[in-house]
C-alpha cells in the first residue's frame, strides 16, 4: 500500500464505512497505516469488499456489522468491534512492533458482553475485571444485573480513532415531518454517536481522536430537511462539550461539515444534468464534492499534525454559498 505511515500502530473505527464518505475515510486511514474497523449497518457486501481492497493494497481492516438507531446499538457495535480485534490478532498476530501501549491481549472480554457503559473511568494497567466500585455495585444489585446505560468492562487500549460517520437523511420540510421520521433522525445522527463515544472512551488510549461527520446543513438554512439539520446540530454541540471534557487526556474532538458530496445518499438530488449543475454552482470550484475531499481532511485530523486542534467545526464544503 502507498502509505505515508502517519497512523502506523493506530486502531480506528469508522461507522457507516461500507459506502460513500465512510468508505473513503476508512480507506484513507488504512492507507495511512491504521488498522481499521469497517462498520456497516446493512451494506455487508460493500464493507467486505472494502476490507478485501484494503488488504490487497497492503493495509489492515476488518468488517463489523450492527444497526444504528435501535436500542443497544452502541453496545452491539463494540461487541462486534472487540470480536473483530480478537480475530484479527489470532489470524495476523500483534499489530506491529512500532505500536506502543497496546495490551498483550486486547480481546480479553467475551463477545457476549453487551450494553453501554454509563461511566468511562479508565482501568489501571494491572487491573483485571471490573473496578472495585463496580464490583460493589454489582453485588448490591445482584449477580448479572446492570443499571441502564452501563456496560461490561472494555478492552482497554484497543482504540485510537473513532469516526462517527454513519447517518441518515431525507426528513423533509416541517410540514411533512412525522414523529417517527424525527425520532429516526435523532436516533441515528445524534443519539448513536453519543453512546458510541461513551463506549469508546474506556477503550481509547490517551491522545486519541474523535471525529464527527456533520453537514453544512447545521450551519446553513436547510428547511427542505429540517429534522436532519437539527440532528447534525446536536452532533456539533456534542463536539464542543467533549473537546473540553477530554482535553486532559490529550484526546481531540472535532467536527467535519461536508457540503454536497457525490454519494448514494443524495443521488436523488442529481438526477438531471440541470440539477447536477445547480449543485456544482454552489461551490466556488463549480463542482460537486467527492468522498476523498472529506476523507483527506479526516486523515489530517486523525494524525499527530492536528494535535493542537480540538472543539472545532471544519467547513469542508468547497466554498459553498460564499
Amino acid at each position: 500500500m502507498d502509505s505515508n505511515s502517519t497512523l502506523t500502530g493506530k486502531i480506528a473505527l469508522v461507522t457507516g464505512a461500507g459506502r460513500g464518505i465512510g468508505r473513503a475515510i476508512a480507506g484513507r486511514l488504512a492507507q495511512d497505516g491504521a488498522l481499521v474497523g469497517v462498520h456497516y449497518g446493512r451494506s455487508e457486501a460493500a464493507a467486505l469488499e472494502l476490507v478485501e481492497e484494503i488488504r490487497q493494497n497492503g493495509g489492515r481492516a476488518f468488517a463489523l456489522g450492527a444497526e444504528l438507531g435501535v436500542p443497544g446499538d452502541a453496545g452491539a457495535v463494540f461487541e462486534a468491534f472487540d470480536a473483530g480485534l480478537r480475530k484479527e490478532r489470532e489470524e495476523y498476530g500483534g499489530y506491529g512492533a512500532e505500536e506502543e501501549g497496546v495490551r498483550e491481549e486486547y480481546g480479553r472480554y467475551g463477545a457476549g458482553e453487551k450494553g453501554e457503559r454509563g461511566k468511562y473511568e479508565r482501568y489501571g494497567a494491572g487491573e483485571k475485571g471490573e473496578r472495585e466500585k463496580g464490583e460493589r455495585e454489582k453485588s448490591e444489585r445482584g449477580d448479572g444485573e446492570r443499571e441502564e446505560g452501563e456496560s461490561a468492562p472494555a478492552a482497554e487500549g484497543s482504540l485510537d480513532i473513532l469516526v462517527n460517520n454513519a447517518g441518515t437523511s431525507g426528513s423533509g420540510p416541517v410540514s411533512r415531518a412525522t414523529p417517527e421520521i424525527f425520532d429516526r433522525m435523532i436516533a441515528v445522527n445524534a443519539k448513536a454517536p453519543f453512546f458510541l463515544v461513551q463506549n469508546a472512551l474506556p477503550r481509547m488510549r490517551d491522545g486519541g481522536r474523535i471525529i464527527n461527520i456533520s453537514s453544512l446543513a447545521s450551519r446553513r438554512a436547510f428547511p427542505e430537511s429540517l429534522a436532519y439539520a437539527m440532528s447534525k446540530g446536536a452532533l456539533d454541540t456534542m463536539t464542543l462539550g467533549l473537546a473540553k471534557e477530554l482535553g486532559g487526556r490529550g484526546i481531540t474532538v472535532n467536527t467535519v461539515g461536508p457540503g454536497f458530496i457525490e454519494t448514494d445518499m443524495n443521488a436523488r438530488r442529481r438526477t438531471t444534468p440541470e440539477a447536477r449543475a445547480a449543485l456544482a454552482a454552489r461551490s466556488v470550484f463549480d463542482r460537486i464534492g467527492r468522498p476523498a475531499d472529506v476523507a483527506d481532511v479526516v486523515g489530517f485530523l486523525a494524525s499527530d499534525a492536528a494535535r493542537w486542534i480540538t472543539g472545532q467545526y471544519l467547513d469542508v464544503g468547497g466554498g459553498t454559498d460564499l
